[in-house]
């Protein structure tokens, strides 16, 4: 399933996912499989590619120049990996990510990052429409509760489940991690 063709993307995994306006996280465990995807895949040789947000509302925990803006030490990119830094929500719109995987030659990407009915829901969108097929594992990214106008609520694990459903097929391959290191 994987090749020296197929990148990896590790999406917006910044200190900032750790404040507490992203609290209440279903899948804890996502950081520590990122980080197995990501030893796999330095270990083949295949290509890393890295997208940092920088918001410039300052009231926000990405913003370009606050406390909580850096890459996570533990998904941080080493000499040779690209970081493409991105300032919307979807990491093809005002970023050379696409032309970098075009000069790549590349067709499938394995997305993995942070939230996934935010920023990836975005870029799975965007990237399919330009012709990618993406693989997304589901347990290399988390969700967020979500709260309605109405007052409705979801918990961070339905939100997951549901945005994973709702891309599953149309959208993207959803796999789990595991698949993607014995494949």
């Amino acid at each position: 399933m994987t090749s020296i063709l197929t990148p990896l993307i590790i999406l917006d995994v910044q200190d900032a996912i750790d404040q507490p306006r992203w609290n209440g996280k279903n899948n804890p465990g996502y950081l520590a499989v990122i980080q197995r995807l990501l030893a796999h895949w330095r270990g083949n040789g295949w290509p890393v590619l890295h997208v940092k947000h920088d918001e410039a509302n300052p009231a926000s925990t990405y913003h370009t120049h606050g406390p909580w803006n850096a890459i996570k030490r533990e998904v941080a990119p080493i000499a040779g990996e690209p970081v493409i830094v991105k300032q919307h929500n979807c990491a093809f719109i005002g970023t050379e990510l696409d032309a970098l995987l075009k000069g790549m030659q590349v067709r499938r990407v394995v997305l993995t990052g942070v939230v996934i009915h935010h920023s990836m829901d975005a870029t799975v969108r965007a990237g399919k429409a330009l012709g990618y097929e993406i693989i997304l594992p589901a347990d290399a990214t988390t969700a967020v509760p979500v709260a309605g106008d109405a007052g409705k609520s979801w918990d961070a694990a339905s939100v997951h489940e549901l945005t994973l459903a709702i891309l599953a097929g149309e959208y993207a391959e959803v796999v789990t991690a595991e698949a993607l290191l014995v494949g």
